[in-house]
């Protein structure tokens, strides 16, 4: 990774939205009940190797790919750029800011064509790419509809040491800010930014890194997130439940998060809102508000705030992981997750009539 970010004299390529995540499994049988069985993903093609999967809406080849190897990571957070001329933009503005890059006009997965993937400069693999493989749209396959249905590939969530940097390297990049964490000294622990009209494509979560923290896929409405949750109750393996079902302060979504039989974790998230005005305002929370991560007060169990997915670089090698050195979130996070506020200190809360007091 480079040191710092600076910012391109080239222009930044123009991104569409998050596409695709590739990730390491270590057991593709054992992976594929998970996404496959369990969350009911649908499986474009496969083969000893590889399994390409895809949500209901989606229409290019995959939203997801497991690929099997040694140790469980992430190999590319993949953004799908406006036109193929963006990806040699792609590659000019990351070659100006010193990172390797390294192109492929077939692909690095079946179904994607000409991309470009890079180590940038927080260590992360991304990717950009324009041509696809279209296959069969689900939208109107109700007979393949199920109870827990996930129709969209929503948002990344990326662990790094330093979300200041990140967050300026990434407003270069072309994305927005929608929300923040800070305290009263400035520190930021995290922020949400977007290329799509929603809360965003990807956060920076403030901790050591660089990691992936998890993927997320949306569903329709609530009841396919508690269906999934069922579903696991069903199968005894509620112990993959990591947090949730809940609904956040931040991107006001309501949420889960379960962890696949490696350990990478992922959100299943509805309900966010639009943020497509220019003028969209950004929402920046007290890190000591209890409401921010959960809108109901309930705690954040540990693991949530430590635990996160090793990356890799273009070699396919780990990337090695950074401390972070300003404070984090779980250390000075108290109230629902210990000793924070809901309301100011001294503030009267009552409730008469269905309004509040």
């Amino acid at each position: 990774m480079t040191d710092f970010v600076r910012t391109p004299t080239v222009p930044a390529p123009d991104i569409v939205r998050c596409a695709y995540m590739e990730i390491v499994v270590t057991d593709l049988a054992k992976s594929r009940e998970f996404y496959v069985d369990l969350l009911g993903l649908h499986v474009t093609e496969e083969d000893e190797n590889n399994i390409y999967l895809r949500s209901l809406e989606e229409f290019i080849h995959h939203n997801l790919v497991l690929r099997k190897g040694p140790i469980a990571a992430v190999a590319a957070f993949a953004y799908r750029v406006k036109s193929p001329a963006e990806v040699d933009a792609a590659e000019a503005y990351y070659k100006e800011l010193g990172c390797r890059t390294e192109r492929r006009k077939e692909g690095f997965t079946k179904g994607i064509g000409d991309s470009v993937r890079v180590e940038d400069p927080l260590g992360f693999p991304y990717e950009f790419f324009y041509d696809v493989e279209h296959v069969e749209r689900l939208t109107q396959r109700y007979d393949l509809y199920s109870a827990g249905e996930l129709v969209r590939l929503d948002h990344f969530n990326q662990v790094t040491p330093d979300v200041p940097r990140g967050r300026k390297y990434l407003e270069d990049l072309g994305f927005r800010v929608s929300e923040d964490i800070q305290d009263s000294d400035g520190v930021s622990y995290a922020v949400w930014m977007h290329r799509k009209q929603t809360v965003h494509d990807t956060a920076l979560t403030g901790g050591d890194g660089p990691r992936m923290h998890h993927v997320a896929f949306a569903t329709h409405e609530k009841h396919n997130i508690i269906q999934i949750c069922d579903k696991m109750g069903a199968l005894r393996i509620s112990d993959r439940i990591e947090r949730g079902p809940g609904r956040h302060g931040v991107s006001n979504a309501f949420y889960l998060y379960i962890l696949d039989p490696d350990g990478h974790r992922i959100e299943i998230y509805t309900q966010d809102y639009y943020t497509g005005d220019p003028d969209n305002p950004v929402i920046t929370w007290d890190v000591h508000d209890n409401q921010r991560r959960d809108w109901w007060g309930n705690p954040v169990v540990p693991s949530w705030y430590t635990e996160a997915s090793l990356v890799l670089d273009l070699d396919g090698n780990p990337q090695p992981v950074l401390a972070r050195e300003e404070k984090s979130e779980m250390a000075v996070t108290v109230g629902a997750d210990g000793f924070s506020y809901t309301r100011e200190p001294g503030e009267e809360v009552g409730f008469k009539l269905g309004a509040q007091l």
